[in-house]
């Protein structure tokens, strides 16, 4: 089996998008379907069920992925072994949403860049909902989530930090005069919500559901810098890590609300797949990430 092709189709299984699988590998998305087309022919079955522009894997395309992941990364392995003296070197993908990107990685990756300047690092802020699919179809070589657990037999999943999580408005808000703040309080006010498919947000519309609250505003944004100028605009207000929200609350351009949360803290955590076969350069990255975001919950809590 031509490798090429099987690394087009684990990124098409992991992306459920060819559209997505093509931009992620950088070629077009004819190229993607060409690759995938030819690699059905070698088989003789059709991998995927195309449902409009969705496609998912079928009984036999879940069953050849797990092997694309084996001889993909014997291949990565051979090429290291073989060529190298086993310094870090070579490309390694990341991916991460946002909120992890922008507040938790930049001193991972530039800690490790100082520390392995010979590696290559392709950062891919991928949606939520696509992370765990990346981790799991190993078409990233490790990956960061923000969620109060995770259960995956398939993969390595570390907990590297505590991510609490702070309700935030606008200083004159009127609920920021609350000494406490309880869900049903919320029922008319405007909630400014991340992405679907992530898990603060689906927790906190469970939260709000189990007492009865359905508000009526709600605004869905992909950026959590937006929501944060909403927020300060008093346009509404948000749930938050409060790693993404320390430098605004400390000029006071917002304020947290008085809703108890310490009953629902989610963490960053590290995922890799239990099969990928660890190259040094993976395991600096991984040892560098453990130890400076571990880190960073010690200096978080003395501020």
């Amino acid at each position: 089996m031509d490798l090429k092709l099987l690394a087009t189709f684990r990124m098409v299984a992991a992306m459920k998008s060819f559209s997505r699988a093509a931009a992620a590998r950088d070629y077009a998305q004819s190229t993607v379907t060409l690759h995938v087309q030819a690699l059905e022919a070698d088989i003789g079955v059709p991998l995927f069920d195309r449902i409009g522009k969705s496609v998912a894997l079928t009984e036999a395309g879940s069953k050849l992925l797990t092997y694309a992941e084996r001889l993909l990364a014997l291949s990565d392995e051979a090429r290291v072994v073989v060529s190298g003296d086993g310094t870090p070197g070579g490309v390694l993908t990341i991916g991460a949403p946002e909120t992890v990107c922008a507040y938790r990685l930049p001193p991972v990756l530039r800690g490790f860049r100082q520390s392995q300047p010979q590696v290559r690092l392709i950062f891919r802020p991928l949606p939520y909902e696509d992370l765990f699919r990346a981790a799991k179809a190993g078409s990233v070589d490790v990956c960061f989530m923000l969620e109060s657990h995770i259960d995956a037999p398939a993969l390595c999943v570390e907990r590297l930090t505590d991510e609490p999580l702070v309700l935030v408005a606008a200083p004159e808000h009127p609920l920021a005069e609350r000494e406490r703040v309880g869900l049903t309080d919320l029922a008319d006010e405007a909630l400014l919500l991340t992405e679907t498919g992530c898990g603060y947000r689906t927790m906190f519309e469970q939260m709000l559901r189990q007492v009865g609250v359905m508000p009526t505003v709600r605004m869905e944004f992909d950026s959590v810098e937006a929501i944060k100028q909403c927020v300060m605009a008093n346009v509404g207000i948000a749930l938050l890590p409060r790693i993404s929200v320390t430098r605004e609350l400390a000029a006071g351009a917002m304020c947290t609300l008085a809703l108890p949360l310490d009953d629902h803290v989610f963490h960053t955590f590290m995922l890799y797949h239990r099969d990928r076969w660890l190259s040094t350069s993976l395991r600096a990255l991984i040892d560098t990430s453990r130890n400076l975001m571990t880190n960073s919950l010690n200096e978080d809590d003395t501020q």
